[in-house]
């Protein structure tokens, strides 16, 4: 979707960088706001599934969209993040009265997000983009909120709703690195204490057997030591 910066008079443009720089300072609860530079008219955010709801446990990432008539035209939502709900069409985009006739310049933006969150604890039926889930809350909750959970889980847990894993610091172990057979062997010495005792026996036996060579050949001198008296 193209940008709106150019289309917005000055004015318009301060207002809502002003607004945009105090939500990311001071955001609602259980509410994330990732501002663009690039493009102010353009504001993501990351919603937390409330409490007791079948979207609880889940973040939901959603978009709002300023278009080149606001503030006097509300701002278009959508949700990036795949919901089982009634007011959210299979697109992502959500239907709720503040985004619609009920919309006035000075509510801002705040407020509509607010709502939107509120949108998640409080579906309504009677304004349902998504037919199904609509049908299904009005007539058995139990399925509609198993149906919203099963969803939750799938694309708004864990790594599937865009959360990125940072890898791990410092180099790898290698593979034989914790096992101390593999390094031993690879270093040509024995793995266990028989060759060890062997190799201290034998050189025990070796002293002994140079011991008895000395002695013997000590004696064979004084012989001959004798004989030539």
């Amino acid at each position: 979707m193209n940008s709106n910066v150019e289309n917005l008079p000055p004015q318009v443009l301060r207002l809502v960088y002003k607004e945009v720089s105090a939500l990311a300072a001071d955001p609602p609860e259980g509410i994330k706001i990732y501002p663009s530079e690039e493009d102010i008219t353009e504001l993501h955010t990351a919603i937390e599934g409330p409490e007791g709801t079948p979207y609880a446990g889940g973040v939901f990432r959603m978009r709002l969209v300023l278009g080149k008539d606001f503030p006097a035209a509300p701002p278009r939502g959508y949700f990036l993040t795949k919901i089982f709900h009634p007011n959210v069409g299979h697109k992502g985009e959500i239907c709720v009265n503040v985004l619609k006739r009920d919309w006035k310049a000075e509510l801002g933006l705040r407020h509509v997000l607010l709502t939107i969150k509120c949108l998640l604890i409080h579906p309504n039926p009677e304004s349902a983009l998504n037919e199904e889930a609509g049908r299904l809350l009005l007539e058995d909750y139990k399925e509609y909120a198993s149906r919203a959970h099963l969803l939750t889980e799938i694309h708004a847990m864990g790594g599937t709703s865009g959360a990125l894993q940072e890898p791990a610091d410092g180099p790898q172990p290698k593979k034989h690195a914790g096992d101390p057979n593999k390094r031993v062997a690879g270093a040509g010495l024995p793995t266990n204490g028989v060759a060890t005792n062997n190799l201290s026996n034998s050189s025990s036996s070796g002293t002994s057997s140079s011991n008895t060579n000395i002695v013997a050949k000590k004696k064979t001198d004084k012989k001959r030591a004798l004989r030539r008296l």
